[in-house]
C-alpha cells in the first residue's frame, strides 16, 4: 500500500476553454455533387480498390484452380472434394483472423501494382542520356 502524502497538492485552476472551430461559410463549401478528390486521385483509388478486390476474391480462386490441377482436390474437413467456395470461405476466415500469409496473398496484386509504379517512376527519373 502506498504511503500517504504528508501535504495535499495545491489547488489548480481549470485550463481555459478551447476556442470553437467556426463552421464553413456557404462560399467555402463545394457545390452539391462535387468531390474533394482530384480526377487523378479518384482514378488511383479506383485502381487500388480493384487490385485489392482482385487479391481478396480472384487470387484464392486462382490458387484453387492451380492447386486442384497440380496437387489434387482441395479437402475441407471431412469433405474430400470441396470446391473453390470452400477455399474462398477458409481464405476469408484467415483474413479475419489476421493471418499474415492470407493478407500477403490478398495484398499481392496491390503490392505488385505499387512496385510497377515505383519502377516506372525510377525509369522516368533517369535522364534521357543514361537510359540506353
Amino acid at each position: 500500500m502506498p504511503a500517504r502524502m504528508s501535504t495535499p497538492l495545491p489547488p489548480t485552476s481549470p485550463p481555459p476553454p478551447l476556442p470553437r472551430i467556426p463552421a464553413p461559410r456557404r462560399e467555402q463549401l463545394p457545390p452539391p455533387g462535387a468531390s474533394y478528390l482530384t480526377p487523378r486521385a479518384r482514378r488511383g483509388l479506383l485502381v487500388y480498390g480493384v487490385a485489392l478486390l482482385v487479391g481478396v476474391i480472384l487470387m484464392p480462386l486462382l490458387v484453387w484452380v492451380v492447386g486442384n490441377r497440380v496437387l489434387g482436390p482441395y479437402t475441407h474437413g471431412q469433405n474430400t472434394h470441396a470446391g473453390p467456395l470452400a477455399l474462398l470461405g477458409d481464405f476469408l476466415v484467415g483474413l479475419l483472423h489476421g493471418s499474415a500469409v492470407f493478407w500477403g496473398v490478398a495484398l499481392g496484386p496491390l503490392a505488385l501494382l505499387l512496385l510497377l509504379r515505383l519502377i516506372v517512376a525510377v525509369v522516368r527519373a533517369i535522364p534521357d542520356g543514361r537510359r540506353d
